[in-house]
C-alpha cells in the first residue's frame, strides 16, 4: 500500500499540571516535528499516467497551513488549567493563540488530537485521503506515534479538533477560522 508521508517542525510550549512532575508543572518549550502518513480511502494501482496518489500539494496544503499558522509557536493548556482565567482578564487577545486541550497537553492526547484534526481537513477535502498514523517527536530521543480511530482515544469527543477550520480551541474565534 502506498503513503504520503511528510513532516513539519514546530515551536511549543506547554505545562503538565497532573503527571506528578514538578519539573513540567513550569510551563517550558519543545520544537517538535510531527510526522503524518496518509494513504488512499480508494486504493488502486498506479495508473500509468499521472502515477500519484494525489499531489503533495493538494494533500498537504491545508494541514501545513495549520501548524505554520495555528500550532506554531502556541501555548499549550489543559482546559481546566488557571492560565486560561489569566489570559481571559489580562491577555484576551491572546486566545487565539493557546491550544486548549482535554487533560494535560501530553504528546500522547496531542497525537490523538492532531489525527483527529488531520482526518477532519482531509474529509472535508473530499475523503480521498485517511490519517494511517500520526508521530511527534517531542525531543531527539522521544516520540509518540498513533495509528487507529483517535476518537475511541481521546478523553472528550467533541471539540476544535473534529472541525475542518484553523482552531486550536473553543474559547476563541480566530481570524483566519475558515478552513
Amino acid at each position: 500500500m502506498l503513503e504520503l508521508v511528510f513532516r513539519r517542525r514546530f515551536a511549543m510550549a506547554h505545562r503538565l499540571l497532573l503527571g506528578g512532575s514538578e519539573q513540567c508543572a513550569v510551563p517550558h518549550g519543545h520544537t517538535e516535528t510531527v510526522t503524518v502518513r496518509l494513504r488512499a480511502t480508494g486504493p488502486a494501482p498506479l495508473d500509468g499516467a499521472a502515477n500519484m496518489v494525489e499531489p503533495f500539494a493538494r494533500a498537504k496544503g491545508t494541514w501545513h497551513r495549520w501548524i505554520d499558522t495555528r500550532v506554531d509557536h502556541a501555548l499549550q493548556l489543559a482546559a481546566t488549567d488557571p492560565l486560561l482565567r489569566w489570559f481571559r482578564a489580562e491577555e484576551p487577545h491572546r486566545l487565539d493563540r493557546i491550544l486548549v486541550t482535554p487533560g494535560d497537553p501530553t504528546t500522547e492526547l496531542l497525537c490523538c488530537l492532531f489525527a483527529a484534526k488531520l482526518g477532519a481537513f482531509l474529509a472535508a477535502e473530499g475523503g480521498r485521503l485517511a490519517v494511517a498514523a500520526v508521530e511527534i517527536e517531542e525531543t531527539p530521543t522521544n516520540s509518540v506515534r498513533f495509528a487507529g480511530d483517535p476518537l475511541d482515544w481521546l478523553p472528550a469527543r467533541e471539540g476544535w479538533w473534529r472541525r475542518p477550520d484553523m482552531s486550536i480551541n473553543d474559547i476563541a474565534v480566530p481570524r483566519d477560522r475558515a478552513a
